[in-house]
């Protein structure tokens, strides 16, 4: 096993009517700046439940942050949170929601080009504080320090890491998830579990309970997901999914162990450029590259099969083949679809995505740092 430290500092707050508890993990004279997407939150009577609990705090309020949230949008945010004088940010809604809550948090003091904070790694000091109401579980961005961010000017798409901006508190009610269009389910299930995979599919480091962990969450993705969709109002599933995600990206799971996250780095250049859905571009990427490392992965492709898809093949070339697949039809089961042609895309863009990556010098991705552009190509080619 690897070494590692590992703290996580948000307090989650699970379950039904969770959201009162809110008022009293905030700073005296809070000043909240409520951040939200579209609107969904005032149909689905998440807004109502939140300005009941803030019925005592001066709020600001800020909405319209895309699902994949824009530097552009951010920055009006921003502009909103200084000239109001806010002290504390509250997102409401799901991971792109939360992200771009962290972006602004860190850019609330930051006196240069914020933008530095993505591509350069810009140090930032006194972030604002950040609780979350979530309402779309996939991402874990409710219980980690992790941003992604797009640039609208430049099609890039580009992520920054700090705990400093990691959320004291999530309010997660398995409740509000009970409108989420179908789309959005099954979206966030394969986005959690991809999060796991990047995670777990690299190279053995003897650290059984972390490959344990990572496996019963595999698990309970391919159980619930789909109960999830056929039982939209299921209490139980919508619990166990939510928590799934959460667990997903906590930081428990990856520590100690080697990580890849090549899936998400291709991923996001396809969402870039095409706006993509963020888990249409892992499915699309993640079983072609499973393909082309599957010598690299092997033995966690194998195990992958044995314990997560109860395949128990013989011969080795063919249960990693079977594994890879099984993972291309839970994806499929999701009504996520893995090829580029299923989103009218071509040669053309593995020619584009190729030439974002070397501009955003992403040219040696993997666990192994092996993933060059040649490979990427080759990614791309057999996803077609």
């Amino acid at each position: 096993m690897l070494n590692f430290t590992f703290k996580n500092q948000t307090e989650i707050l699970f379950g039904k009517g969770q959201i009162s508890e809110i008022s009293s993990r905030l700073p005296q004279n809070a000043k909240v700046l409520l951040l939200y997407g579209g609107g969904s939150i005032k149909k689905n009577g998440v807004y109502d439940q939140a300005m009941t609990a803030l019925a005592d705090v001066e709020v600001i309020e800020f909405g319209g942050v895309e699902p994949n949230p824009t530097y552009e949008t951010l920055m009006q945010a921003v502009t909103s949170a200084k000239d109001n004088g806010v002290n504390f940010i509250l997102a409401v809604g799901g991971g792109s929601v939360i992200d771009g809550a962290k972006f602004v948090a860190a850019a609330y003091n930051f006196a240069g080009d914020p933008w530095d904070i993505l591509v350069n790694e810009a140090e930032f000091s006194d972030p604002l504080p950040i609780g979350v109401v979530l309402t779309l579980p996939a991402t874990g961005s409710e219980s980690n320090g992790n941003s992604v961010v797009t640039k609208k000017e430049t099609a890039q798409k580009r992520a920054f890491s700090s705990e400093t901006v990691q959320p004291q508190f999530a309010v997660l009610d398995p409740e509000y998830t009970y409108s989420l269009p179908e789309k959005q389910i099954s979206n966030g299930v394969v986005d959690a579990f991809v999060h796991v995979i990047e995670q777990y599919l690299t190279y053995p480091v003897n650290a059984p309970l972390q490959d344990r962990f990572a496996e019963g969450i595999l698990q309970t993705l391919i159980v619930e997901g789909p109960k999830a969709l056929a039982e939209p109002e299921n209490y139980d599933v919508r619990a166990n999914v939510m928590w799934s995600a959460t667990m997903a990206l906590n930081g428990l799971i990856g520590k100690g162990v080697p990580q890849d996250w090549s899936t998400h780095m291709i991923g996001h250049e396809l969402t870039a450029l095409y706006n993509l859905d963020h888990a249409q571009t892992l499915a699309i990427v993640l079983p072609a590259l499973m393909y082309v490392q599957k010598e690299q992965k092997a033995e966690k492709i194998v195990q992958l099969g044995e314990r997560v898809f109860g395949l128990s093949l013989a011969d080795q070339a063919e249960q990693i083949d079977k594994t890879i697949k099984a993972v291309q039809d839970f994806f499929e089961s999701m009504a996520v679809k893995t090829r580029l042609a299923d989103y009218d895309l071509g040669e053309q863009a593995i020619v584009e995505v190729m030439a974002n990556l070397e501009k955003n010098g992403l040219t040696a991705l993997g666990e192994h740092g092996d993933i060059d552009l040649a490979k990427v190509k080759e990614i791309l080619a057999l996803a077609r």
